[in-house]
Order: C-alpha cells, then structure tokens, then sequence
C-alpha cells in the first residue's frame, strides 16, 4: 500500500482581488500537472496585475527531488496560466524521459560488460 502525502496549494494575489473563477481555472490546470508527476509536495501560485493591466501568473511545484517554475504574462489569468502549465509539464516530461534514458543506459552498459563463461553449456 502506498501512501501519498497531503499536498498543499498556496495561491497568492498581488494588486487584485482573489477571483473565485479564476482560482478555480488555475486549480483545474494543475491537477493535469499533478496527473504528470507524483509525490508533490507543494503548489505555489503567484498572481499578480501590473500597473499596464496584465496579468503575471507563476507557478512552483515542489517535489522531494526537484523545483519546477514556470512564469507567463498576458492580458488575461486563464491565457497566462494556460501557457505556464504547458512550460511545467515540458520540463517535468523533460526530466522524467531524461531519467528514463539514463536508466537504460545504465543497463546496456552493464549488460556490455556481463561475460559469458565459454565452458558455459546452452541449449539449442
């Protein structure tokens, strides 16, 4: 039996009030991330409106091995957080597939170096 911790999700707002749609556009977006990558820890979501009326969106995923961010400004929350949940999955299934390949050669590697007995009897 596994047992996955409790993750958190911190959303702060910067200039702007908290936006109960938004919010939950955003939380939507991130449970596609949290389907990707398992055992998260922490989600950190920054929103910020500046003073040229875009939006900033930033997200942080932690994990007990690695820090995923990704951050986007345009003239709306759902585009920004769009584009910066597209920037984290590509780096966390850049990271997953870089440790698939470096288990696999690990194995050819190891599997080069095995040497078979020659006094070694196959059957054919």
């Amino acid at each position: 039996m596994v047992v996955k911790k409790a993750q958190s999700m911190r959303m702060m707002f910067k200039g702007m009030n908290p936006n109960k749609k938004a919010q939950e556009y955003i939380e939507k977006r991130l449970q596609k991330v949290n389907r990707i990558i398992k055992n998260v820890l922490e989600f950190e979501v920054e929103v910020d409106l500046n003073k040229k009326g875009q939006y900033r969106v930033e997200l942080m995923v932690k994990t007990p091995y690695a820090l995923y961010r990704a951050e986007e400004i345009s003239e709306s929350i759902e585009c920004s957080a769009d584009t910066a949940c597209e920037e984290l999955t590509m780096q966390i299934v850049k990271d997953k597939n870089k440790m698939v390949d470096l288990k696999r050669r690990g194995a050819r590697s190891l599997k080069k170096k095995i040497v078979i007995d020659g006094d070694a009897r196959f059957k054919k």
